[in-house]
């Protein structure tokens, strides 16, 4: 049965006919961030969540060792697991198990209590969404002694399930382009799903889980024997920790697990992970606040016990506690109950009492073995107690000195006229001069200029009564308007909803800028949550021709420039057709597409062994059979000769066939030298049936009908022979960029104030970026690596990214 939606007409009027029913996976295509929380980039990266969960439950039930996930150069996503593959024999419907997966809601493997004992999974919806909002889904599977496939469009299967070859391997093999149509970027980012995997990884011993990304080259492999105690060291390996030993304990009570791992460091903020039958829970839910109770009560106790909070003569909040702690807390829960799809909090009821019963005997236990570590632990959180009524001090003469003095806010924030916060942006500019540039160029309607001196206080090392000694953080808190503090801080109160930082595109404004983007993660995340803070982005580019100027924003818009330069005296001729103009320029642009393409699949690949498969006639899986691999020089005789005539540094071309123990189908094999080394190059027979090939030489063939091969390229009274699509690209930015002056923008003090307002205050003209939070582990350890007090961390990750910069 499909969801049931009410639909009013223009007329106001209601009856039956407004009934419609949503049928089948439509209701998922309709109303998609009902079941993976948005369609912006975390609803695009909960699709892969989805499917590598599944591969996860395989690993918890015990017949999975490996996940492996690709990004490819297209925007697909591959998942590959070596569990026991998706059945593949007849369901009850009267279709194939598999196919029933994936295209029908509410069905799966976790509703009966055998199949999985614990699942992250329990509506039976993830895999068959995925396939709801992907343009293409391919399924392989490896079981019972053969390799089946089955191609999905938009949700319905678009082949049948078929048996194509044999293998003693098993398996599921999953790879799905997300519908652009529906989401705001089907760009994946491998750091953020990488942390994502890591977890995993951490969060169950013995897996292992690899992510490789084609688009950059960047691979990394997890795997943690030692589980959430690994995962809590990783987290404070650059840190300075109170105690070296990580708490461990784990309790099981009525099939429910729990799991808790903690360690103190002496930094002032805190990093707890939750987690709920592997999913990162992060809104929390009744384990937390179990844990979290009893934590504060255990370590109280235990200091009250002990005579050790006299001085401080009141007990230890919450707050005081968890200042400076790592938390992982993992439970395991047959029958949990998420609020939503996407489930992020959880909320059995009987999980909280079990929760606070583990950590008040594991952790009263500990602190009972272990005084020394007990004392250091307390005497933190007795010095975040006093640090915190320091603040609240400070915070309160604040408030008074404000109310008496009149002066409400800072003397250099020049404001806007606005009173609707909505309408109103705050810039934050690096330096009076800058600052005197953005007042004179803004509109003062709506824009509020905030010039910062110097750097600002890192608030990664400063304990909050030291924050709030700063001036320049204490003038923008005013500015802001919406307090600091848990207990003071209201984000409804914040008086400007766009707050933009402004900077220069140097070293110092790189700085400054994380030293902002630091404080507003620890302070005021909430700002960043509701969109609120974002980056400005000046122009890359000045490019001149004559007296004319023009900004532009990125490489690509370059070469969109240059290409525009010519257009109207470019032309290629083969045969009797001639294209010009912007018929010309569109098929570069293809051009450009399909050669990153090749290049990106370098990982697994050699990229020119792939190029001559897309441009050559398409291959059938039948010609790779095993008993026709010694007719594998004749099959791939056009391959050989598309290299030998469009590859001129490489030469002795040979071709073999290899086989794989238990496989009926043979892969072909290329030997060739050069600049005097042999190499070779693979294509496993199972890239045959990819969607992935069938792409690449669609797009290929798509670029020989529209620029045929060999042709003559026309610009003004140049003429140059063509072999290869390449050359083109190649020929037309040479020529775009004759007579042109390009130069490489540097910094807002280059620009007067008509032209920061016409480049990057307009907001019908400028770009800005939007700060998000789509991986709180990942931001944590960034910023902790960034801002921290050890320096060899940041120093690795300067020398492993400098190359990376743009």
């Amino acid at each position: 049965m499909g969801n049931v939606e009410a639909v009013a007409t223009s007329s106001g009027s209601y009856g039956a006919s407004n009934i419609k029913i949503l049928e089948g996976l439509e209701a998922v295509r309709k109303r998609p961030a009902m079941y993976i929380g948005s369609t912006g980039i975390r609803g695009l990266h909960h699709l892969v969540h989805e499917v590598v969960d599944n591969s996860v439950d395989e690993a918890l039930a015990g017949y999975c060792k490996n996940v492996h996930v690709i990004l490819h150069a297209d925007n697909s996503c591959t998942v590959e697991d070596d569990g026991r593959g998706i059945p593949v024999e007849m369901h009850e419907s009267g279709r194939p198990a598999a196919e029933v997966v994936l295209t029908k809601l509410h069905a799966g493997g976790k509703f009966d209590n055998n199949t999985y004992k614990v699942s992250g999974g329990l509506h039976g919806v993830g895999v068959s969404c995925v396939n709801a909002l992907s343009t293409r889904l391919d399924l392989q599977v490896k079981r019972e002694g053969k390799v089946w496939i089955q191609r999905y469009e938009i949700g319905d299967p678009a082949t049948e399930l078929k048996a194509i070859g044999e293998t003693q391997a098993t398996g599921t093999t999953i790879t799905f382009w997300p519908d652009a149509s529906i989401f705001e970027t089907v760009i994946m980012e491998f750091d953020t799903l990488a942390q994502r995997l890591r977890e995993m990884a951490f969060l169950n011993p013995g897996l292992k889980i690899s992510i490789e990304d084609e688009r950059s080259g960047k691979r990394s492999d997890f795997h943690y024997e030692g589980g959430i105690r690994s995962f809590v060291e990783h987290l404070n390996k650059n840190r300075t920790v109170v105690h070296d030993k990580v708490i461990y304990a784990s309790k099981e009570q009525d099939g429910i697990v729990v799991d808790f791992a903690l360690q103190w460091n002496d930094g002032f903020n805190e990093t707890t992970f939750s987690f709920a039958n592997n999913i990162h829970t992060v809104d929390g839910g009744t384990h937390l606040s179990g844990f979290k109770g009893a934590l504060t009560k255990s370590i109280n106790s235990y200091a009250q016990k002990h005579d050790l909070l006299k001085k401080l003569g009141q007990p230890l909040s919450g707050e005081d506690v968890r200042e400076g702690l790592t938390c992982i807390l993992s439970v395991k829960v047959p029958n949990p109950q998420f609020e939503g799809q996407t489930k992020a909090k959880l909320g059995n009821s009987e999980v909280r009492g079990l929760t606070e019963t583990a950590v008040n005997e594991e952790l009263s236990a500990f602190l009972a073995e272990n005084p020394s570590v007990a004392r250091a632990i307390i005497e933190k959180s007795v010095d975040a107690a006093r640090a915190r009524e320091a603040a609240r001090k400070a915070r309160d003469l604040a408030r008074r000195k404000s109310s008496f003095d009149g002066a409400g806010l800072p003397g250099k924030l020049a404001d806007c006229q606005e009173a609707d916060p909505a309408k109103s942006e705050l810039y934050l500019v690096e330096g009076d001069s800058a600052g005197g540039s953005a007042k004179q160029g803004r509109d003062r309607r709506f824009q509020a200029i905030l010039p910062l001196k110097g750097k600002i206080l890192n608030v990664e090392k400063a304990r909050f009564d030291k924050m709030l000694a700063n001036d320049e953080i204490r003038t923008l808190i005013t500015a802001i308007g919406a307090g600091i503090g848990s207990d003071d801080f209201t984000p409804d109160k914040c008086r400007y909803h766009k707050i933009v930082i402004m900077t220069d595109a140097d070293v110092d404004g790189s700085h400054i800028r994380t030293l902002l983007l630091t404080f507003f993660y620890r302070q005021m995340a909430p700002l960043i949550e509701k969109g609120y803070l974002y980056i400005a982005q000046p122009p890359l580019y000045k490019v001149k021709r004559g007296k004319v100027e023009q900004y532009i924003d990125s490489d690509d818009d370059l070469e969109l420039f240059l290409l525009g330069q010519i257009r109207d005296d470019f032309s290629y001729t083969s045969g009797k057709l001639q294209i010009a103009g912007n018929d010309l320029i569109d098929g570069v642009q293809r051009i450009k597409q399909i050669n990153r393409a090749f290049e990106q699949l370098r990982l697994r690949f050699d990229s020119r062994f792939v190029r001559a498969l897309a441009y050559t006639p398409k291959l059938d899986i039948e010609s790779l059979k095993l008993d026709r691999k010694d007719n594998v020089a004749d099959t791939f005789a056009p391959v050989l000769a598309f290299l030998k005539n469009n590859e001129p540094d490489i030469d002795h071309l040979e071709i073999a066939a290899t086989v794989n123990d238990g496989e009926d189908h043979y892969s072909p094999v290329i030997t060739y030298r050069e600049g005097g080394i042999f190499r070779t190059a693979k294509a496993e027979w199972s890239f045959f049936v990819s969607g992935e090939y069938e792409n690449l030489h669609a797009k290929a063939n798509e670029l020989l009908d529209r620029l045929p091969l060999p042709g003559i390229l026309s610009f003004k009274n140049e003429r140059r022979d063509i072999v290869d699509h390449r050359q083109i690209v190649a020929t037309a930015l040479e020529a775009g960029r004759k007579g042109l002056t390009i130069q490489r923008y540097k910094g807002l003090g280059e620009m007067n104030p008509e032209q920061l307002w016409e480049t990057t205050m307009d907001p019908q003209t400028r770009n800005m970026l939007q700060v998000r939070i789509e991986d709180a582990y990942q931001t944590n350890e960034m910023f902790t690596i960034l801002m921290g007090d050890h320096v060899e961390p940041r120093r690795e990750f300067i020398e492993k990214n400098a190359l990376n910069v743009q």
